[in-house]
């Protein structure tokens, strides 16, 4: 046998047979040595593990010395493959087929990345060998310009990685350009729009937060460019950088973005989002504002209520009348209105969207729905909205139509958070000490039941024969708060024939529908048969001991 520093001259011989008889001739020469590394790996026999060593050697150094790879491509191509199978297949691959020498490669770099993108999938976890990934890595930190716009066409490869089974090829892509962002920010942004992919433009909109200047370099660029796509992405990335800006040659730049948007007639359809870019910005806001106003209350979705907040504090009384008339007319993204309301904590704005608030429900009591997710979203701001909150709930409750009552109680009814310091139940409390409406009482009812089911109180244990046996939280605070809360609004139902029957239908709908309810009433009913005979009816027990599969004693 030929020894193996003698390699050389075989080389030689390989790379003239490619320049005399042409590269497809040496690609059937390589092919058929990577056959034999097929064949003979792993743990063959001295002679055997010998020709695995000449077959892996004579294909890396020939391609290597080749004054041009891409000759090759369809052998490249068929190596990637066998690599991706030998490591599934646990055979180990050589190490001279390691990420060295894919980036030794005489190859366009556009070749090279795909052959990585290939080969990726292949690798082992963090720490336990060269990675092909961190190739990518090297070439990227090298020239990010040239690598980054092959880089995104990995977007669309959703094929897991074997170290990593959470993360894909495309993710992995992702996690690189992120990585490596701010060694050419600006090609960056360029080569993310040029991919017109939603992974790209989940990684603009993270630049958007984290890099602003960057983004606000690019929409400048996008809104005066001819082509309407790039001027659509001028004005998306735009709204989404503007909250994040913090320097004026930013804002500068975003108000440059919105009057060269507007200066064209054909992007129409684009100006609303212009104009909302223009009132978040104090000195074009005096001009443009009773245009963002006027569009706001029509209904126009570029010009979203979040996009009015910033002039609550230069146009307090023209921003809140816009609101009102927005909330009066019940047009489609009034909750969002209302959640930018909810999220206005200046106590003498606060105030005063408290008494709007109020003013729209007795104007169109049909707005309840929508108002209690408001109020829900206020309780949550913590103690400090008691002031505002508490007069205009309570108001309500006092004198609001049934509508609104039973509105209000699918929010108050559910389990109480440290958020709310107790307000929550104290509103609810004072429900309950008035209220003797059937309906609103099983509003009480269904939403104190799903709600707790919810939040994870009510559940079902089983006994060592799989039987199940009763609720969980049968001996705990929260389950006595909430078995009290049951039985409270019971016996306020059950004052009245037609309340009574409400009471039994809807503690059977919630056993049937809600898991683990019905096992733990029928606890209830077994352990304190006296207290709940008057609340619960005999057909509404046995359905409910139906249900549950436990037999309560009679």
């Amino acid at each position: 046998p030929v020894p193996r520093h003698r390699i050389g001259p075989v080389v030689h011989a390989l790379l003239h047979l490619a320049r005399e008889e042409g590269p497809l001739e040496l690609a059937h020469r390589l092919e058929e040595l990577l056959l034999a590394v097929d064949a003979f790996l792993p743990d063959r026999p001295a002679p055997y593990r010998d020709s695995v060593w000449w077959a892996v050697h004579l294909v890396t150094e020939t391609l290597l010395r080749v004054p041009d790879a891409l000759a090759h491509l369809g052998l490249l191509r068929l190596l990637t493959e066998w690599i991706v199978l030998w490591r599934a297949q646990g055979r180990g691959v050589p190490g001279e087929f390691g990420p060295e020498f894919w980036e030794a490669l005489p190859l366009p770099e556009e070749e090279r990345l795909d052959l990585l993108r290939r080969l990726v999938v292949a690798d082992p976890p963090t720490g336990e060998g060269p990675r092909y990934l961190d190739a990518v890595s090297r070439l990227l930190a090298v020239d990010p310009a040239a690598v980054q716009p092959h880089l995104t066409r990995w977007f669309a490869d959703d094929r897991p990685l074997a170290a990593t089974p959470d993360a894909t090829v495309a993710t992995a892509a992702q996690a690189l350009l992120h990585t490596h962002r701010r060694r050419a920010l600006d090609d960056l942004a360029e080569a993310l729009v040029d991919s017109a992919h939603r992974r790209g433009d989940e990684l603009l909109s993270v630049l958007a937060e984290e890099e602003p200047s960057a983004v606000c370099r690019a929409v400048d660029r996008w809104a005066h460019d001819e082509r309407p796509a790039r001027r659509v992405a001028a004005l998306t990335y735009a709204l989404r950088a503007v909250p994040h800006v913090r320097t004026e040659a930013d804002r500068e730049l975003i108000r440059y973005v919105a009057l060269a948007l507007l200066a064209r007639p054909a992007d129409v359809t684009l100006h609303g989002g212009a104009i909302g870019l223009l009132v978040r910005d104090t000195r074009a806001r005096p001009r443009h504002l009773p245009q963002a106003l006027e569009r706001f209350v029509a209904g126009d979705p570029h010009v979203p209520a979040s996009a009015l907040v910033p002039a609550f504090a230069t146009h307090a009384d023209q921003v809140l009348d816009a609101f009102r008339l927005r909330l009066r007319s019940l047009r489609a993204g009034s909750d969002e209105v209302l959640r930018t309301l909810a999220d206005v904590t200046t106590p003498v704005l606060a105030r005063q969207v408290a008494a709007l608030i109020r003013e729209v429900v007795e104007l169109r009591p049909e707005a309840a729905g929508r108002v209690a997710a408001y109020v829900d979203r206020r309780l949550e701001h913590g103690p400090a909205t008691r002031e505002v909150l508490f007069p205009l709930v309570a108001g309500l409750l006092a004198g609001g139509p049934a509508q609104v009552r039973a509105a209000f109680a699918g929010v108050l009814a559910v389990p109480d958070t440290p958020a709310s310091g107790g307000l929550r139940r104290e509103l609810l409390d004072l429900l309950l000490a008035s209220e003797r409406d059937p309906a609103v009482l099983e509003a009480v009812l269904r939403a104190a039941v799903r709600g707790t089911s919810r939040g994870g109180d009510v559940e079902t244990i089983h006994g060592a024969d799989g039987e199940t046996i009763h609720g969980a939280d049968d001996g705990g605070d929260g389950g006595s708060s909430f078995r009290e809360l049951v039985r409270r609004t019971g016996l306020l139902l059950v004052r009245t024939p037609e309340g009574a029957t409400r009471f039994d239908r809807g503690l059977v709908d919630l056993a049937r529908h809600v898991p683990g309810f019905a096992v733990q009433v029928s606890g209830w009913l077994s352990d304190s048969p006296a207290e709940w005979a008057a609340v619960v009816g005999p057909s509404a027990r046995r359905m409910i001991e139906n249900l549950a599969g436990v037999r309560v004693p009679a």
